[in-house]
């Protein structure tokens, strides 16, 4: 008998499949088991295609290529169904797929052989041998299955998560007992990670050359899949590694290779306590979690490459805080926005001088990527070396100015093909500290003000001269404040993320800010962090400012603090403030410093007529003289008895006179007004110039007008 007729006999069709001319081969009985003409022809694979159930021709679509990938053979039960889709009967399919050879064939055509033969219909949950179902329960709990490990594994951030989850996979039917995840470094096998051994089980492993005769090796040389069912499989193909399997007892192994972006970056080893025979199906679920795993496993390894060379940008970038200053303690924290790099812009520095001072910087670069990252890392290089030459604050800044000028020319210069970058710019404070005097000779680029909190925990924004942002103009001015620190009080200076982190403005986030500058604190390691809970800690959530926006910003905080202070009760609250003929609008900055020094006085019409005098008292020396005028304002006395005293100097002998305006008169005024609205004032002549005086003292019950 032919062999078509005994296979006929046992109710087993052949069938050819040419992948490249889209034609299907069928014999007689092949034929009639997909419901067509029972006899021998050639025909199109769409006409086969419509045989099958939707379902199944996906299925085997997908097992075939695994064949395909892995020189193995596809075996699938499949539905044939009628042209009105009623199933007729199931039959398997077990083929082999061959490459063609011949010139004109593509290098992935192929021809699939194979038998078709029928089988009865299983029961609702009957299982094969291996207790795997074999009906759609198995399908669905596949699906299931893979859905639950694809999302686990998405989930995974780290390469310790990964292989956590793979550890924790309980595969539908045939979970295996224990997992290895091998990778490849130069010409040797490593061991990345494994479940299900004990500690030292991998060592006869790690470090292993790619050509030994192991399964792991091979796959990693190879890219194909090894499927080994029993020991002795594993025994006949592997003997030279076959001692170091036999000791962990098991019956089957599957090596699969980890394939992400089209590189073999290691293999995966799942092994089974009991025999596997490695079906389609099987394979079919191996496969996927290998690609699952490898996928995930290289996202893991990007993310911790991100984390390292976040963390070491920061590291070179944010020096730690040293030397000590004598009499002085400083605190200082950065901050990174929640995405990314974790790097930005922000810095802070703390530079010895030449002259035995020392350099307080803080700045930040426009933007929080990249370049924002270099560019701050140049730009604080740079300042470091001006102010190491022993140049003046505004002198260090406006060298800085020009440097970042140039630099960013450079970047749009090297980027010249794409699309030239916008010019970035940096706002900076820089403050030269003389610690035995106290005093913090300050230069502002476009930066937030810095805060002064007196010995008796007031916090006062200390407003000071300030010019362009570096980068905007290759010569730029930055003029110098001097601010005194006296004993006990502390200066905070911040970038502008600590302000408007959370959708605050300048206003609404200084509000936010000066309950915690406020609060009475010893160590400046506790204030630091306080500032930092405040805009990131749980209560941020409920003082989130007015505008739609709420992106978050680097933030940097440097915090100074004068030692030997005195009794807080003793301490005065004192502020001072040079106002020049060249600058009246500093009028306004005087106002507003008084007021703030006030911000807690029982009575705000005492508050309101110490403002209108500042500026009748500041506005004077301005139209009268030709000199600067000097205002010192100063607290003393404990909460309910204090006094404000507020002196504004200048240069000119000409004393004031009370005079009497008339009613159209638009001066004359000054005067008058202060002795009606102080307590007590004055005029005191000095050798060089005159001061000009008033008082108020405090009462708890506001006074009735």
């Amino acid at each position: 008998m032919r062999t078509e007729e005994v296979l006929a006999a046992i109710a087993t069709g052949l069938w050819r499949w040419d992948n490249a001319a889209g034609t299907v081969t069928l014999d007689a009985e092949a034929a009639r088991l997909l419901g067509l003409p029972p006899e021998p022809g050639s025909y199109r694979e769409s006409a086969v295609r419509s045989r099958f159930h939707p379902v199944d021709w996906n299925e085997i679509y997908g097992v075939v290529n695994l064949a395909v990938a892995e020189g193995s053979l596809a075996e699938a039960r499949l539905r044939i169904v009628d042209e009105r889709g009623q199933v007729l009967r199931t039959v398997r399919s077990r083929s082999k797929p061959v490459f063609r050879t011949d010139e004109d064939a593509d290098s992935e055509a192929y021809v699939l052989y194979g038998t078709l033969q029928e089988v009865a219909e299983p029961q609702p949950g009957a299982t094969d041998a291996a207790h795997t179902p074999i009906t759609g329960d198995w399908r669905r709990s596949r699906e299931a299955f893979l859905l639950d490990a694809g999302r686990a594994l998405a989930e995974a951030r780290s390469t310790a998560e990964v292989l956590r989850v793979a550890g924790s996979l309980s595969m539908p039917g045939f979970s295996p007992d224990g997992l290895a995840v091998f990778g490849s470094a130069g010409e040797r096998l490593t061991i990345i990670g494994h479940h299900g051994h004990s500690m030292g089980d991998e060592e006869p492993f790690t470090d292993m050359p790619l050509d030994t005769d192991y399964p792991a090796a091979e796959v990693v040389r190879t890219g194909r899949a090894i499927y080994l069912p029993s020991p002795e499989e594993y025994r006949r193909r592997y003997p030279a590694t076959w001692p170091l399997a036999r000791r962990f007892g098991r019956q089957s192994w599957a090596f699969l290779p980890l394939v992400s972006s089209g590189r073999t970056m290691g293999a995966w080893m799942a092994g089974f306590q009991h025999p596997v025979g490695f079906s389609p199906d099987e394979r079919a679920v191996l496969s996927t979690v290998a690609r699952m795993l490898a996928q995930a496993l290289a996202r893991a390894g990007v993310a911790e490459t991100e984390r390292e060379l976040s963390l070491g940008l920061q590291r070179s970038m944010m020096p730690t805080l040293g030397p000590e200053i004598p009499g002085m303690t400083v605190a200082a924290r950065y901050v990174p926005t929640g995405g990314g790099l974790q790097v930005g812009g922000d810095w802070y520095d703390m530079i010895p001088l030449p002259n035995g001072r020392i350099a307080l910087v803080i700045g930040d670069v426009q933007g929080h990527d990249v370049r924002a990252a270099g560019l701050m890392g140049q730009l604080r290089i740079a300042l470091r070396a001006y102010a190491s030459e022993g140049h003046r604050p505004d002198a260090v800044l406006a060298r800085a100015s020009r440097f970042l000028s140039g630099l960013t020319d450079a970047y749009e210069s090297v980027e010249g093909d794409a699309e030239p970058p916008a010019p970035r710019f940096a706002t900076c404070l820089y403050a030269e500290v003389d610690p035995e005097a106290g005093t913090l000779d300050i230069a502002r680029a476009g930066h937030p003000d810095p805060v002064v909190i007196s010995a008796d925990g007031t916090a006062v924004i200390r407003q000071t001269a300030g010019g362009l942002p570096l980068g905007i103009e290759t010569d730029s001015d930055y003029p110098t404040t001097r601010v005194v620190l006296e004993p006990g009080e502390t200066i905070m200076l911040c970038t502008d993320g600590l302000i408007e982190t959370g959708g605050h403005d300048m206003a609404t986030g200084w509000t936010r800010l000066r309950p915690v500058l406020e609060k009475p604190v010893e160590d400046l390691e506790q204030l630091a962090d306080a500032l930092v809970q405040a805009v990131h800690g749980p209560t941020s959530h409920y003082t989130t400012g007015p505008l739609a926006d709420r992106r978050e910003d680097d933030i940097a905080v440097l915090v100074l603090r004068r030692e030997s202070a005195p009794a807080p009760e003793a301490a005065p609250r004192r502020s001072v403030l040079t106002i020049a003929q060249a600058e009246p609008e500093r009028i306004s900055v005087g106002r507003q410093l008084v007021r703030e020094l006030l911000h807690d006085w029982s009575d705000p019409e005492q508050v309101d007529s110490a403002v209108l005098m500042v500026s009748e008292m500041a506005t004077n020396v301005l139209v009268h003289t030709d000199g600067d005028a000097l205002m010192v304002a100063e607290i003393s006395g404990g909460q309910g008895e204090r006094r404000l005293r507020v002196e504004v100097a200048d240069a000119s002998d000409e004393l004031p006179h009370k005079r009497r305006p008339g009613e159209m008169a638009s001066s004359g005024r000054g005067l008058v007004l202060m002795e009606m609205l102080a307590d007590a004032w004055g005029v005191d002549p000095r050798g060089e110039g005159k001061s000009i005086w008033f008082e108020l003292y405090e009462s708890d019950e506001p006074r009735v007008s």
